[in-house]
């Protein structure tokens, strides 16, 4: 039996959402959709959204508190949005933003320039990337994206992390 699945989702002042095969959330913030599950039942009542197994196989129960989560995501997302923070260490490593276009200088050769999905924002203030917007796969995406350019190394620490990340560091080796 889902736990999360059988919570119903509130919704706040200004939040609509349309069902159907394609589930649409409209908020402050913006506009979302994503698509139904054939094996979850979704009806509106007052102020809440509840979710219902069509049947009690497997797939539907693996989809019920999916497709819960799903929905309070979207509006979660379009009333507060979402934010993620990653760090920047190393000499010399730096990232620039202009417009969409990210520049990050993280030790190669040459600079990484990566360009933001749309409804992605991002600043950046002294060695810390500040991702910003309505959609968290996406937000998650790229910072996870701008991560693998140059991930923490354990000897140094050298690279991008995320904020609340730890690093486990090693030790180099012992002087004879």
């Amino acid at each position: 039996m889902s736990r999360i699945g059988n919570n119903p989702v509130k919704l706040p002042k200004g939040v609509d959402v349309t069902l159907g095969p394609v589930i649409t959330v409209k908020g402050p913030k913006g506009e979302l959709t994503t698509k139904r599950n054939d094996f979850v039942n979704i009806s509106q009542g007052e102020g809440k959204v509840v979710f219902e197994r069509a049947h009690n196989s497997r797939p539907a129960r693996a989809a019920h508190g999916l497709m819960r989560a799903l929905v309070a995501n979207m509006v979660h997302g379009v009333t507060m949005g979402f934010e993620r923070k990653l760090e920047i260490n190393g000499i010399g490593y730096r990232a620039e933003v202009a417009g969409q276009k990210m520049t990050l200088q993280l030790g190669f050769s040459h600079p990484v320039i990566y360009d933001l999905p749309k409804g992605i924002k991002a600043k950046v203030e002294k060695n810390i990337i500040i991702l910003s917007g309505i959609d968290k796969q996406a937000l998650g995406a790229s910072a996870a994206k701008i991560r693998s350019f140059r991930p923490p190394e354990p000897y140094k620490g050298k690279g991008v992390k995320y904020l609340e990340e730890r690093i486990l560091r090693k030790a180099g080796k012992a002087a004879g």
